[in-house]
């Protein structure tokens, strides 16, 4: 009896095993994919969000499918500073992550990207199109080199194809125009097309691994120039592109919130300085919702494919932009501002199993996104991170989730509360001294047309929000 005990001791041994080694299988098997899609200058707009005049179906599919975030803000609108500070999970500060051309591995050495936690941990990390702003930046996050598509045009970023671009450009080197319209081009004919058919290309590929994957891809569109195939442009009748509603300076607004949108003044065919005419704002207007079409349509190619190769029931997928962008509020263009049309992002996410289609009230800002994907993967969430985890609003969009957010450009602090938008304009990066401020109530003023901030009747409020921005906003700087 005692000789069949001993003996059975060897096959229990390896059966406990076999069960270990199972449930290991098990856990990696369900240890979900992320496919994530990050838009340059994609603002709200879109029909999901309430803009009925755009065509965005496949955005507007997935929020069906996901959690729509109605109050998700950017830490800094402009592109490489808040590409930096949502990878690292790190805040912008008066010190860091500050202008188009940041870098994280200068701002912030030594942090652990977003990209790089998920590789550490069994994570088989992608990168195609535009993530990280520079493209040897943070190169040790992905698992291979990153993936760009070739420019169409002379080495050129703004990507124009068109013959009659290029014939009045070889009679004109500065001729730029801020848009495109490729008649009976196809998708691919321009950056964004390419990328959209190798993204395809890839899903393929990382199907066949036996390892979860973090695949990102970066769609430069709506970013000027406003390039885009005929049919996109052919969803939208000009004459009834409507105007911005506030085209004028905020009242009582300071002069530190106002710029010159330099971005939009280098193209040839807008003027130095001055407002725009009606007829351009409309062109520019009716180039923008053309290429949020343009882009949308691409998504719906490679969540098509996710589809196809059943990915799609252990893939998580998010949607946002980089940053807002005004369309003539304010008489403002472009970003770089403290305003909320620069700041207000769209945030969309879907978790298989866990969303339904809800909108989601709660306050959430994208230092927010690091801990977030990081919990839905199952990992420990690294210390450095400013952020948290809105889990929990994910699993309950009608959770109280109060919590203000901070963002901040240059030399402007904000912060953002339920219904208040509090912004500090500082004398110089090295002077802390407050030298302007405003402020909106958006239950009374959404459009931020009145600048309340020295009404008796909120300094309450202002004193208060100062206290609570400075903390986080100048709290560690040296």
């Amino acid at each position: 009896m005692k000789t069949l005990v001993l003996s059975l001791v060897p096959l229990l041994f390896v059966a406990n095993s076999c069960d270990q080694s199972a449930k290991k299988e098990k856990e990696e098997a369900s240890q979900p994919n992320f496919l994530i899609f990050f838009i340059d200058d994609l603002r709200p707009e879109l029909a999901c969000y309430g803009a009925d005049q755009i065509h965005s179906p496949n955005i507007d599919k997935l929020a069906s499918q996901g959690v729509q975030f109605d109050k998700a803000y950017c830490n800094v609108p402009v592109c490489g500073a808040s590409r930096a500070s949502l990878l690292t999970g790190l805040r912008p500060s008066p010190t860091r992550f500050l202008g188009y051309s940041t870098r994280a591995d200068e701002d912030a050495p030594g942090h652990l990207s977003m990209p790089m936690h998920f590789k550490n941990n069994g994570y088989y990390t992608v990168s195609y199109g535009k993530i990280f702003h520079h493209e040897d930046d943070s190169e040790d996050s992905w698992s291979e080199p990153i993936w760009k598509a070739p420019p169409s045009f002379k080495d050129s970023w703004r990507d124009y194809v068109t013959e009659d671009f290029i014939k009045n450009f070889s009679e004109n080197a500065d001729y730029r125009p801020s848009y495109e319209i490729a008649e009976n081009l196809p998708d691919s004919a321009y950056i964004d097309g390419k990328t959209a058919n190798a993204a395809v290309r890839k899903l393929r590929k990382l199907k066949e691994q036996d390892q979860p994957f973090m695949f990102w891809v970066g769609f430069v569109k709506p970013h000027l120039p406003f390039n885009a195939p005929s049919k996109y442009w052919d969803m939208y009748d000009r004459n009834e592109i409507l105007l911005a509603e506030n085209p004028e300076k905020s009242e009582s607004a300071p002069e530190q919130s106002i710029h010159n949108f330099g971005e939009l003044r280098n193209y040839s065919d807008i003027p130095a300085e001055g407002a725009l005419s009606d007829e351009k704002v409309r062109e520019l207007r009716h180039g923008y919702y053309a290429c949020v079409s343009y882009t949308d349509a691409l998504i719906g190619q490679v969540m098509a494919e996710l589809e196809r190769l059943e990915l799609d029931d252990n893939t998580i997928v998010a949607v946002f932009g980089d940053h807002g962008w005004n369309l003539g509020e304010h008489g403002l263009w472009c970003k770089h501002s403290n305003y909320n049309t620069s700041l207000h992002v769209p945030l969309i996410i879907k978790v298989p199993g866990k969303t339904n289609g809800k909108n989601a009230e709660g306050l959430v800002e994208f230092v927010d996104l690091y801990p977030t994907f990081t919990e839905l993967a199952g990992l420990e969430i690294p210390e450095h991170v400013d952020g948290k985890s809105i889990v929990p609003l994910i699993e309950n969009p009608d959770l109280k989730w109060d919590d203000p957010v901070y963002p901040r450009y240059v030399l402007g602090n904000s912060i953002v509360t339920d219904h208040l938008i509090y912004t500090e304009f500082m004398q110089s990066l090295k002077d802390c001294t407050i030298v302007a401020n405003m402020l909106y109530d958006h239950l009374n003023d959404p459009d931020e047309n009145i600048n309340i901030s020295s009404e008796a009747d909120y300094a309450p409020q202002v004193d208060s929000l100062s206290v609570m921005m400075n903390k986080v906003h100048l709290g560690f700087v040296e």
